[in-house]
């Protein structure tokens, strides 16, 4: 049986970030104490999961399984398999059903703490929906043989809905595990230095069809590079509209991979509503053509999927904005789904982009980068940038009664200023492709107006203008003022 090779788990040499998902992972898998331990590994597909536990085992000598989509009895033939190859067992042990395969898995870790992973979890538990009885049984045992066993058991899948669940009070599980990882894409800084993008221009390009998912650039596209800002418009066209490049067909299958998706075509239309800009229930409704009642189980899976989020207006919180999740989604229902025909032939690539940039901008790089700009506001700017901590950053519409009207808000902050949370701190406003004036702080001078008339406190609120291309002089002078809180994209790359 391997051996441990060290006690203290430094990260692999070739594993980017994941720092912290890392230090969880070896804590747990090699945590003192008596008995089994049950831990969760979820998240979307391409993340890394899988890479993640592999080093892990490696690391620690634990044992490695990566379920495949088979019947109940070849699973736990293969599985014997797997355990053979573990222990060098010159005959390998043959389960004939789950309590005795758990057995088997226990007794791997029968006088030390042993990380037993099992990948692609869902796949068995298609064919065998008592597993997770099975598996609570088996770790609720507190008493004689089990006690001497320590097993780190690691259940990964990336069926989100069914991940999702398996922890949920309804499930036999609940309770019982004491991790419960969600390996998210990687952010947009950690993502640029990831496919060496250094043109702040060209990440936000490339972010806004890729994301932060790492399998992109290495299996999915060749480490194929736009090596400059005038080389994105041919690699577009040589990776994700190119069907003889993986990437091209990945958007259509992370739809297809979800277990709990049955009329697809009926999805694949809400999304291509939500990327088109449509945000609200009625209105992506209105756009497949359907009762807001019929799409409501859609939104809901959509949503346990991973494939869309949910955010309550900020400043109508009975009012829910539905948006894409996955940047290489939203690319393909905006750019290669109306052009699947033709792209498929192979034909005039080159002209199917042409035609694409403007889509691209508006319902793409646009949305995207407002959606940069928050992340920014989460995770990077210095809470002095805004006079408190943000806690609580969304998207608003604010009403305007005179003008029979309503004003979108890119980027509204509510945060603690003292002891006093939940204050508003910040509206802003995010152009991508705008050289941002006066005219822009003044529209955002005009919303504070508007709430502050409709009662709520805006004396600690900062305007902010957000630009993908820059300020004209005029807001530079109000921002060295201190009356605009100015970002662009040096600072939202590499600045708080």
């Amino acid at each position: 049986m391997p051996k441990p090779k060290v006690r203290n788990l430094p990260k692999p040499k070739d594993m980017f970030d994941r720092d912290w998902e890392w230090s969880e992972l070896t804590a747990f898998a090699t945590g003192e104490g008596l008995g089994p331990r049950l831990g969760v590994v979820s998240g979307r597909r391409r993340q890394g999961k899988s890479f993640l536990l592999q080093a892990l085992a490696e690391a620690t000598g634990g044992f490695y399984y990566a379920a495949v989509e088979a019947s109940a009895a070849e699973s736990l033939h293969l599985l014997g398999e797997a355990v053979s190859r573990y222990t060098g067992a010159a005959v390998p042990p043959r389960p004939a059903n789950w309590q005795e395969a758990l057995d088997l898995l226990f007794d791997l870790a029968a006088d030390r703490p042993v990380p037993v992973v099992i990948d692609e979890f869902p796949y068995l538990v298609r064919n065998a929906p008592a597993l997770p009885s099975h598996l609570q049984a088996a770790i609720g045992v507190r008493s004689g043989r089990h006690l001497q066993r320590h097993p780190r058991v690691l259940l990964c899948g990336s069926a989100m809905s069914f991940m999702g669940g398996l922890l949920s009070g309804t499930s036999p599980l609940y309770g019982r595990a004491g991790l419960d990882l969600v390996v998210h894409s990687l952010g947009y800084r950690q993502a640029a230095e990831f496919w060496g993008i250094r043109d702040r221009r060209l990440a936000v390009l490339t972010n806004a069809i890729v994301g932060g998912t790492p399998a992109y650039r290495r299996e999915f596209v060749d480490d194929d590079v736009p090596s400059g800002p005038d080389d994105f418009d041919d690699w577009v066209c040589r990776t994700v509209l190119n069907p003889a490049r993986p990437i091209h067909a990945e958007a259509p299958f992370l739809l297809a991979a979800e277990p709990d998706l049955r009329d697809r075509s009926l999805y694949h239309s809400v999304l291509a509503a939500v990327a088109a800009g449509n945000t609200t229930s009625g209105g992506i409704a209105s756009t497949v053509g359907r009762k807001a009642t019929d799409i409501s189980l859609p939104l809901t899976v959509l949503k346990r999927c991973g494939l869309l989020t949910a955010e309550p207006d900020a400043f109508r919180k009975n009012r829910t904005m539905y948006r894409v999740a996955e940047p290489l989604i939203a690319f393909h229902h905006a750019v290669v789904r109306p052009e699947s025909a033709l792209l498929a032939r192979r034909r005039g690539t080159a002209g199917v982009w042409e035609r694409s940039q403007a889509t691209f901008l508006s319902q793409v790089v646009g949305p995207h980068f407002e959606r940069l700009c928050r992340e920014w506001v989460e995770w990077h700017a210095d809470p002095e940038t805004f006079g408190g901590m943000p806690i609580d950053v969304a998207a608003g519409t604010v009403p305007d009664p005179a003008a029979r009207t309503s004003h979108e808000v890119d980027v509204v902050v509510h945060g603690a200023v003292g002891q006093d949370r939940g204050i508003l701190l910040s509206v802003g406003e995010a152009k991508w492709h705008k050289v941002m004036d006066v005219r822009h702080l003044e529209r955002l001078r005009h919303i504070l107006r508007l709430l502050s008339a409709r009662g709520v406190d805006t004396t600690h609120a900062r305007p902010a203008c957000y630009s993908g291309v820059g300020f004209a002089p005029e807001l530079r002078a109000a921002g060295e003022r201190g009356e605009v809180v100015l970002v662009d994209l040096e600072r939202l790359y590499a600045g708080q």
